[in-house]
């Protein structure tokens, strides 16, 4: 495994993902940063973090036999990669925000952003981009955002972190090559905030309405029992969660 460390980057996942243009790189080469100055979030947003306290990765997968249907799965095998870590470091009350944001007593310490690359195969390469914030504890104007430090009141080893998500993340791959789903899917689904609790819920024209969430498809989508008891379904760009 190789890990190139950076001072300063705009984007770890756009360095790896101009690095792999022009290098055959094994997969799980992976980019860290003490400080990224254009980091990328869902749906376009901002990921802004101090320098030096926090962790900021990009990994690559890059494994043959991956297919395109697997691709929510891998989706769900990063952020339960997170989860256990956190669990093991003794983080309270751990959960994933759908599609992938990473909570911590209610409040966001991590964010995912997975960029995939389809082959004529039907396989696919992923360039994984993790956010989490470790040690900083200045959150001004992030009301809804934390860090391991902030609810543990503790300091933490980036680079042990690192490791060990990294050490969980290879089991899942490999439970994926191996077709063996069932534990992956189960456990991202047992891990859902908010799941089973009304919530308000806004549609991209701007309709709010109140909802609970059932669980997620097969393809990621947000399973929701509706007001009059219905289930429908939601994509990431057709709703957002109030919280």
């Amino acid at each position: 495994m190789t890990v190139i460390k950076l001072d300063a980057i705009d984007s770890t996942n756009d360095y790896l993902k101009q690095l792999a243009t022009f290098q055959d790189l094994k997969s799980f080469t992976v980019v860290a940063t003490e400080m990224q100055t254009a980091g990328k979030g869902q749906m376009g947003a901002k990921w802004f973090s101090e320098a030096g306290k926090n962790l900021m990765v990009s990994i690559l997968i890059n494994e043959n036999n991956l297919k395109s249907t697997e691709l929510f799965l891998l989706n769900s095998a990063v952020a339960l990669s997170i989860v256990n870590v956190l669990n093991a470091n003794s983080i309270p009350k751990v959960s994933i925000k759908w599609p992938n944001d990473i909570m911590a007593d209610s409040k966001k310490v991590a964010g995912i952003l997975i960029e995939n690359s389809l082959k004529s195969s039907g396989t696919f390469v992923s360039i994984i981009g993790i956010g989490l914030n470790v040690n900083q504890t200045n959150f001004e104007n992030l009301p809804q955002a934390s860090s391991l430090k902030k609810v543990t009141a503790k300091e933490f080893d980036r680079d042990l972190i690192l490791e060990q998500i990294l050490f969980v993340l290879k089991s899942y791959v490999k439970a994926i090559q191996n077709g063996n789903y069932f534990e992956i899917w189960n456990d991202y689904q047992n891990n859902l905030f908010k799941k089973g609790v009304p919530m308000v819920f806004e549609e991209i024209e701007g309709n709010k309405f109140m909802g609970i969430i059932k669980g997620v498809t097969n393809e990621g989508k947000l399973e929701l029992q509706l007001e009059n008891d219905s289930l429908k379904t939601y994509s990431i760009k057709e709703i957002r969660m109030f919280y």
